[in-house]
């Protein structure tokens, strides 16, 4: 094609951009941390920076950039990136192992997804201080806070402070639910002991790990300006960058907690391989009308169920017909995931018991990963010997729940009431 014909596209594109970003809400961490008070903070500092692709200012323009471009200026050396799952750049898949490279400018990039998952004392020898920025999606599996918590921890043996620049819980500030995080179910895919959904952005999630596990690190939050509790990612009016490759648009975080788990237990496609991810549940056995009937029955609050049919072209049932539900999210702040999550679960078992009991008797090899993910065994349990099961699914840690609802207080930043 004629590069003449391409520049009304690219000039389209960058008003678009210019756009995204004046229409803005609130100010990011990284938006603050150039200005006063916040860049005394970066004086004389030789920094280490745990970010990835969604390190990005209002402007989108990257954390890793700007903070290379901005050392002279504020007086401090940037000496070392450090990546997470899914890599620097977030192309790698989940649990794909990430190895330790050198950046074109000659910067280490760390990996802590890969030989270690920990900054070694080696690798923290040349840093005075611990800047992390990095996009959660605020479920508690997510592997991004494990990440913050091994940094924290490790930066408190070395005494070097540790800056966390805060970023929106996408979902939003308000909704918390599903099953807290038993202590011999704690591992990297779930770390500490809050919620599945707990309603926490990374900076507060930070002051809980400090006090409530006692790690003790010098720490300090950035946080955001203009951001509400009740603000879902796409109120702010930021750009979303997807997280991970199966997180590709900012309202798949609200999905991701419904059927993740789901499609770790039952014999059914989550649309992970098809252009849905996490947004269906399907499988060449479910009768869509049937089980879409049979879910709205459940009245669960913010959220309906539509038929659907579609044909993943990889992972499970790749190119084969598939019938179930699409699930459509009504009310951002009253819909509650792992709730329904368990109808889900309930209405498969009521509806189809040979294929679930099947699916349940499969996936017993590999069950740990899953207790891992859930921080629980009840779920398993209920599912494996009661015949209906949503109202025992309900209930599981729900003393528990409302006691972290009592402890969280502490930990939530003013600045966002």
């Amino acid at each position: 094609m004629n590069t003449i014909y391409l520049l009304p596209f690219f000039f389209t594109l960058l008003l678009s951009t210019f756009s995204l970003a004046a229409e803005a809400k609130i100010e990011l961490g990284i938006d603050r941390l150039f200005s006063d008070p916040y860049a005394k903070l970066l004086q004389g500092k030789k920094i280490g920076l745990i970010t990835n692709q969604t390190g990005v200012n209002r402007s989108l323009e990257t954390t890793m950039q700007l903070f290379i471009q901005h050392q002279k200026r504020y007086g401090y050396e940037l000496k070392a990136f450090f990546a997470p799952e899914h890599g620097i750049f977030g192309e790698s898949y989940a649990e794909e192992s990430i190895a330790t490279i050198k950046s074109v400018g000659g910067i280490p990039i760390y990996s802590l997804h890969g030989e270690t998952r920990r900054p070694t004392k080696e690798m923290l020898k040349a840093i005075s201080l611990l800047v992390f920025d990095i996009q959660d999606i605020g479920s508690r599996t997510y592997t991004f806070a494990s990440t913050l918590f091994y940094v924290m921890e490790e930066a408190a043996k070395q005494h070097i402070p540790v800056l966390v620049l805060d970023r929106p819980n996408p979902i939003n500030g308000i909704v918390i639910d599903g099953p807290m995080l038993e202590k011999e179910f704690r591992s990297f895919i779930g770390y500490v002991n809050v919620p599945y959904c707990h309603g926490m952005t990374i900076g507060e999630l930070a002051r809980l790990f400090n006090e409530q596990y006692a790690i003790k690190c010098d720490l300090h939050i950035v946080p955001m300006k203009g951001w509400k509790r009740s603000m879902s990612f796409e109120e702010t009016g930021l750009t979303w960058i997807p997280t991970s490759p199966n997180i590709p648009e900012a309202s798949t975080v609200c999905f991701y907690p419904i059927t993740g788990p789901v499609g770790e237990i039952a014999p059914v496609s989550i649309g992970i391989g098809y252009t849905l991810p996490f947004k269906v549940i399907g499988a060449p056995w479910i009768q869509a009308d049937l089980f879409a009937s049979a879910l709205n029955q459940y009245q669960l609050p913010g959220v309906i169920f539509h038929p659907t049919r579609f044909k993943p072209f990889a992972g499970r049932f790749a190119k084969k017909s598939c019938q179930g539900v699409l699930i459509t999210i009504t009310d951002r702040q009253r819909f509650l995931p792992v709730t329904t999550q368990y109808a889900i679960l309930s209405a498969l078992k009521a509806l189809y018991p040979k294929q679930m009991n099947e699916g349940i008797k499969a996936f017993e090899e590999k069950q740990n990963n899953f207790f891992k993910s859930c921080g629980t065994q009840e779920i398993f349990k209920i599912l494996k010997t009661k015949k209906t099961a949503f109202e025992e699914l309900k209930t599981i840690h729900s003393k528990e729940r409302a006691e972290f609802l009592v402890t969280r207080k502490k930990f939530i930043l003013s600045d966002y009431q």
